[in-house]
């Protein structure tokens, strides 16, 4: 599960969680979905994590390397 991309993780979450909200899994099985639906959300938030790491350092026309702020 952790070598899908970030649009296939979610892709899958939501597919969960539209399953999961219109009632399409039996209880049995909802328990084992949102085990995968929390293991999904772990894997896009390491994958977020990861690509605003990449982004915090920007380089100005300058050269010089900022840090980024995206709540600013």
């Amino acid at each position: 599960m952790e070598n899908l991309s970030f649009e296939e993780s979610l892709e899958k979450l939501e597919r969960i969680v539209n399953n999961l909200e219109n009632g399409n899994v039996p209880l049995d099985n909802a328990i084992d979905e949102f085990n995968n639906a929390m293991k999904l959300v772990k894997i896009c938030n390491e994958k977020l994590n990861a690509a605003e790491e990449s982004i915090a350092k920007i380089v100005k026309e300058n050269g010089e390397l900022v840090e980024f702020n995206p709540t600013e």
